[in-house]
């Protein structure tokens, strides 16, 4: 199976309303490595890394988020491997 890693923007209402959180246990239950944390500018940035089914499983996901969130844009780039990362964790 085939490794990927992405880097995620998330805009809207996405702050305050779990997304981090929420995020964390989905990541955790499809085996995706990684970090998320809130931006000043008031987006969701994340690191995801793992099989390819599994991260674009967290990725639609993110597309929707947690009840209460309004996700108005999500950003998704590739990234190479920088370093392997050993959990998910919220900064």
């Amino acid at each position: 199976m085939a490794k990927k890693r992405v880097h995620l923007y998330v805009s809207g209402k996405v702050q305050g309303v779990y997304f981090r959180q929420g995020m964390k246990e989905t990541a955790e239950k499809n085996n995706v490595k990684g970090w998320v944390r809130n931006l000043p500018d008031k987006r969701v940035e994340a690191v995801l890394d793992g099989e390819e089914s599994n991260v674009d499983a967290v990725i639609d996901w993110s597309s929707i988020g947690p009840p209460g969130a309004i996700v108005e844009e999500l950003k998704v780039a590739s990234e190479n491997n920088i370093k392997e990362l050993s959990d998910f964790e919220i900064l």
